[in-house]
């Protein structure tokens, strides 16, 4: 298996209750690295950039409210298979339907205020870490 790059963001549900360091420890001890981190507190322009994807879904609006309520915490994180690996330690989108030891298992508050983001393909993640990180401050 390769070693690739997947992106990540700590949500403002999860940086609020100080669960940063929880987040990134689950993040690592699945064998992920984190290899590039900021905290930032996104702009109404960042999100909705951002999550133009989903711009004509009813939810869209309340999305980017929730996005720019507080800091998140932007990440790429490196290791064998990493989009997949990130995915699986994050747990379904649905708390409710996340298995045990999943981030959102553990920490997410509801569907909305699931606490973390990761990218769903390769592609996806070259696209979601160009728009948040200058390659030389990726320092893996």
């Amino acid at each position: 298996m390769a070693v690739t790059r997947t992106f990540s963001i700590i949500k403002p549900d999860a940086t609020r209750r100080n669960l940063t360091g929880a987040v990134t420890a689950m993040l690592e001890d699945a064998g992920l690295r984190v290899v590039a981190s900021k905290r930032i507190h996104m702009t109404r322009e960042q999100a909705e950039g951002f999550y133009a994807v989903h711009r004509e879904r009813p939810f869209f609006s309340e999305l980017v409210d929730f996005m720019i309520s507080a800091p998140v915490v932007v990440q790429v994180l490196e290791g064998e298979d990493a989009v997949k690996r990130n995915r699986d330690v994050m747990g379904a989108t649905n708390p409710a339907d996340a298995a045990e030891g999943t981030i959102r298992k553990t920490y997410a508050e509801s569907i909305e205020a699931n606490s973390v983001h990761g990218s769903d393909s390769d592609e996806n993640a070259a696209i979601e870490i160009a728009f948040f990180f200058k390659p030389e401050e990726i320092v893996g």
